[in-house]
């Protein structure tokens, strides 16, 4: 029996679901942002793994999609998206191989940060007859994976455009580590510092004569910072379209459109209420998600199957069998938990989106 049709009230609990209208009207206001700014939008799927919305958002003016990884980047070329930047290091002859053979249906691009992957990569590309474009990712202050700014970029950079199968686009980098700053203004400065270290090194490789035609980053919670900085031609930012609670914390300004429906089913005390949705459903391990229209939470703890909700106050009203909705804490680690993503409108579902990306670990 089709979903499609029926009330919000009548999905069986707990469901993860999206407000069409606000999902509609955050791509719209963010497509709109990045272009009044002057840069491309290439927003991030990591945490929205539906091509469907991805499609969306390609219609109103993002240029292609980001993605963590392979798997992804094969989910959105079967639905037809072309132009995939994978935000990652592909490593390895299996994933090598799957990366070339994609190149034929879409195209994608990776990025490296090692001289022995770039070898490998053009190895593979010229075998298989393909140019793959390529991306040198920097290391500007989050310390994960990425070369050093400067002479190093400049470095890897020259050997990308040196090897045959490749094709040398330009540098990416994620100042994802100036989010944990609480004070705005030297939030700001964090920003503009790291960000300058990639855009120098852009400009130090176009001095050397190399093609830089992409200049990536920037996230949902940097952007507003990011994409008004000199030098930089994408934004990569997509958390901003379902606006979660990790959102709204770093000062995004779209407005939550992803939600978890979850059922009240005990009430053992006046300040406890129990939910049918624990971490396998509705996780808090980077925020906790925020019941709406439900004051007084004091504080909520996730177990496995159990949501707990702590009061201040003492409250008799919610009672066992009453429903309520969470803004989810965090799109990224909620999204990959369920089958589908309902999308609803005016209180019935309109679509039902099976979540294609989730699981694509590889």
């Amino acid at each position: 029996m089709s979903e499609v049709g029926l009330k919000k009230t009548e999905l069986d609990t707990p469901v993860l679901w999206v407000d069409l209208d606000q999902l509609e009207s955050n791509i719209t206001y963010l497509a709109e942002y990045f272009q009044a700014a002057g840069v491309n939008w290439r927003p991030h799927v990591k945490g929205i793994k539906v091509p469907a919305i991805a499609h969306q958002a390609i219609a109103s003016g993002a240029i292609g999609v980001t993605c963590a990884k392979l798997g992804e980047a094969e989910i959105m070329a079967a639905a037809g998206i072309q132009d995939i930047l994978i935000a990652n290091q592909i490593v390895g002859p299996i994933k090598i191989a799957r990366l070339v053979n994609l190149r034929r249906q879409a195209d994608v691009k990776a990025t490296v940060d090692n001289e022995a992957n770039v070898v490998e990569l053009g190895e593979a590309a010229r075998v298989k007859g393909v140019e793959l474009g390529i991306l040198v990712e920097l290391d500007i202050g989050l310390h994960r994976a990425g070369v050093a700014p400067g002479q190093p970029a400049l470095e890897l950079s020259r050997i990308v455009h040196e090897t045959p199968g490749l094709r040398y686009l330009g540098l990416m980098a994620w100042e994802g580590h100036t989010r944990a700053i609480d004070d705005l203004d030297l939030r700001r400065r964090a920003i503009e510092t790291s960000v300058g270290l990639l855009t120098e090194s852009a400009e130090l490789c176009r001095e050397a004569g190399l093609p830089v035609s992409i200049v990536s980053a920037g996230g949902s919670g940097t952007t507003y910072v990011t994409a008004f900085q000199p030098g930089i031609t994408e934004i990569q930012a997509g958390g901003a379209i379902f606006c979660d609670v990790s959102c709204q914390n770093w000062g995004v300004e779209t407005k939550p459109s992803l939600f978890v429906r979850t059922m009240v089913t005990s009430r053992p005390a006046p300040d406890r209420i129990i939910f049918d949705a624990g971490f396998k459903a509705l996780p808090k391990w980077t925020s906790a998600p925020k019941p709406v229209g439900l004051s007084g939470a004091k504080a909520i703890r996730m177990s496995a199957e159990h949501g707990t909700v702590t009061l201040v106050t003492p409250d008799s009203t919610v009672k066992v069998g009453d429903t309520f909705d969470f803004i989810v804490g965090y799109g990224d680690s909620t999204l990959f938990l369920h089958d589908k993503l309902y999308g609803i409108r005016d209180g019935l579902v309109e679509v039902v989106w099976p979540i294609q990306g989730r699981g694509k670990i590889r």
